[in-house]
């Protein structure tokens, strides 16, 4: 059906970085939306790739994520498809369900100016209907991994017929992923005459022989990967479970010197819930995501150059193009999925001849994406622990009692000297050391004792996270007692809560297949469930690792992530399952 590849593509590749988007041949309502994304000058890949793509030619690429192969062939195949048929025009494939959403996310930021466009991401571990729904109201754009985009074809929700452009994203990984069969099926039943992009880290046999069945004389694109770093740029990183990060994150925030932060994250949905946790807890924070409109983008970026905001949480492309001098620390609360992403990131700070500092969350599970990030920036990143509570109210202490001299200067003080003089004689005994420390105390938020539970669970789970790491590092195990959930439920067994529920459309089968699929568990290790309005409680009778918990605590279900942890009780019922209320439909399986 095509010509053979080359007998051996370059491993690496030049173009010119000058120009700019409008020189590669786009429509107006894709620039523009290239325009307000702050994308600048074409990367290399994008540079080869974007022409060759809109002459109508096939493409392989050999890229990683980081080069800007998403933009490379998300804008073209906009080109090609017409918002006015209501039907499937484009398909891509990618081999994990968070490169799908991430991917789906670019797409639908490139699409912002076509009227009529829909882009949905299918994928396992989440509820068909919400999915079959999407399609039926004629979604132009499918991104998807192939395990879930043959079963809709198989379901007759998925149609090809009327498929202009297919992407094969990351290719090697699908075939090692074992998704041979499923992708070439999809590339089989797609029309003649359509066109094909397929990028690859790597260009092993197996991707040869699928370029060389499905592909039409194809243009080769190859770009080296990216390996410098910011030298201006301290990096660190900490060992923290994931259910403590919004915690651990408040304080580093807490006692931060840089005059601005901005916080990555992987979803849009996680952007939005930690950017409302912060504003929660008194930071000055906002986020930004694909679905954030341009003009509340820009607003939000102008607050955080005038000094209105001082912490920005973002994904990654909403972030692109942000270029804000006051950023003086990058967060990465999410671990990059690739070390390309990585850099990009840090690259928001140590701007201008300035200095910054990029700290990186790491789950007990990812150390060896973490050695994996080292590797590629050549760079060794210092481990650093999160500050304690005691410390947060130091350094605010520190800060407030820095602002004294200022405020005596400016005056105006007697209404507060004689409340302090009047304190001072209806208490003769007391010490004006311990006086002035309690001000300070309560002014910088500390209330004491009282309110250091959450404070003291933190620590004792990262300290925990980190001392699991360390045995496990040195080839030791740690006592399944230690590895273990041992919180019951009414059955005897151990609980465990999701944020997920019946208002989501939560269903038993989807809640069990993520827990077999991500969790590491089969069928007869998951128990009884309950299932609430907004929420349900599973027994797992032999507990789960904490690197499983970690894992399904990013895993999405009916559209929304699990954030499943250990269930602690509650006020109103055995185990935190309260008592359901009339809006409640409650469901009960062993």
């Amino acid at each position: 059906m095509s010509s053979a590849l080359p007998a051996a593509l370059p491993t690496s590749a030049t173009a010119p970085e000058t120009g700019t988007f409008a020189d590669l041949g786009l429509a107006p309502d894709i620039l523009s939306a290239v325009t307000r994304l702050g994308f600048t000058a074409p990367t290399p890949v994008q540079a080869r790739t974007i022409p060759a793509l809109l002459a109508g030619r096939d493409v392989v690429g050999v890229a990683q994520t980081g080069t800007g192969k998403t933009a490379a062939f998300g804008l073209p195949l906009l080109q090609r498809v017409d918002p006015t048929l209501a039907a499937v025009q484009v398909v891509v494939l990618t081999p994990t369900r968070e490169l799908a959403m991430q991917v789906a996310d670019a797409i639908t930021s490139f699409a912002a100016d076509i009227d009529g466009l829909q882009v949905v991401a299918v994928y396992g571990g989440s509820p068909y209907l919400p999915q079959q729904r999407a399609l039926a109201r004629g979604a132009q754009v499918v991104v998807g991994t192939p395990g879930r985009v043959i079963d809709h074809i198989d379901r007759r929700t998925l149609k090809l017929a009327d498929v202009k452009f297919l992407v094969l994203d990351e290719a090697d990984e699908m075939l090692r992923m074992g998704f041979a069969e499923d992708v070439d099926r999809v590339l089989s039943g797609t029309p003649a005459g359509r066109q094909v992009a397929l990028f690859s880290a790597t260009m092993p046999p197996q991707i040869r022989r699928v370029a060389d069945k499905h592909l039409v004389d194809p243009v080769s694109v190859a770009v080296s990967r990216q390996s410098s770093t910011v030298e201006s740029v301290r990096q660190t990183y900490a060992v923290v479970p994931f259910r403590h990060k919004t915690g651990a994150l408040a304080r580093v925030l807490a006692v931060s010197e840089a005059e601005a932060a901005i916080v990555f994250v992987r979803t849009r949905e996680n952007a939005e819930e930690v950017g409302n946790a912060l504003v929660q807890r008194g930071v000055a924070a906002a986020h930004i995501s694909g679905d954030v409109a341009q003009a509340d983008r820009e607003r939000i970026v102008e607050r955080l150059r005038s000094g209105q905001l001082d912490v920005l949480v973002a994904t990654d492309v909403a972030a692109r193009g942000l270029d804000v001098e006051r950023i003086g620390l990058v967060v990465n609360l999410d671990l990059p999925r690739e070390p390309e992403a990585y850099v990009h990131r840090i690259g928001r700070t140590g701007r201008a001849g300035r200095s910054g500092e990029a700290l990186t969350f790491v789950t007990p599970a990812e150390r060896s994406r973490l050695r994996q990030i080292e590797r590629t920036t050549r760079t060794s990143l210092t481990e650093i622990t999160i500050p304690t509570p005691a410390q947060v109210s130091a350094h605010r202490a520190a800060a407030l009692l820095g602002k004294t001299a200022d405020r005596i200067a400016a005056g105006r003080l007697e209404v507060v000297r004689d409340a302090v003089c009047e304190h001072i004689e209806a208490n003769p005994g007391i010490d004006l050391v311990d006086l002035l420390t309690a001000v300070a105390a309560l002014a910088v938020g500390d209330d004491g004792p009282v309110a250091a539970t959450d404070g003291e669970d933190l620590d004792s789970a990262v300290q925990h996270a980190r001392e699991t790491r360390t045995e496990e590092s040195r080839g030791g195990h740690v006592a399944g007692a230690r590895r273990r959930a041992t919180t019951t439920g009414p059955s005897g067994n151990p609980r465990y809560r999701v944020a997920v529920g019946h208002r989501d459309g939560l269903q038993p089968g989807a809640l069990v297949g993520a827990l077999t699929g991500e969790g590491g568990l089969t069928g007869k290790d998951v128990g009884r469930i309950d299932i609430y309005g907004s929420f349900a409680l599973v027994d797992i009778p032999n507990g789960l690792t904490p690197e499983a918990v970690d894992k399904l605590a990013r895993t999405r279900v009916a559209g929304r992530p699990l954030h499943i942890r250990v269930d602690t009780g509650g006020p109103t019922g055995p185990q935190g399952a309260r008592r359901p209320s009339r809006g409640d439909r409650v469901h009960r399986t062993h």
